[in-house]
């Protein structure tokens, strides 16, 4: 994948606005959970669609908030696989955050 230049990681950025640009080639977002299985099993979901993508996030667990980090390493940053999975993590997270 080709890496994205500033214009456009701001362009896709605008159209994921709970992502965050982080240290000019990572995007993060941190995920708030009402219990903290649910948190987990969150992390289950995104940890099996990353190995389906074989593009693999940092997770991190701090109790009942998840943060999520990507970028893509072959590329030297941020591409549209990188967008393309966090949208798939906001869906993830709003089927887990129902229950």
């Amino acid at each position: 994948m080709e890496r994205l230049n500033q214009s456009a990681i701001e362009a896709r950025l605008s159209e994921n606005p709970n992502w965050k640009l982080s240290d000019d080639k990572w995007i993060e977002r941190k995920y708030r959970f009402k219990e903290y299985l649910n948190g987990v099993e969150f992390v289950q979901l995104v940890a099996n669609l990353s190995e389906e993508a074989n593009h693999h996030p940092f997770i991190s667990i701090d109790y009942k908030l998840i943060t999520v980090k990507i970028t893509s390493w072959r590329a030297k940053g941020l591409t549209d696989l990188d967008f393309e999975l966090a949208k798939k993590y906001d869906e993830l997270y709003k089927k887990v955050n129902k229950n």
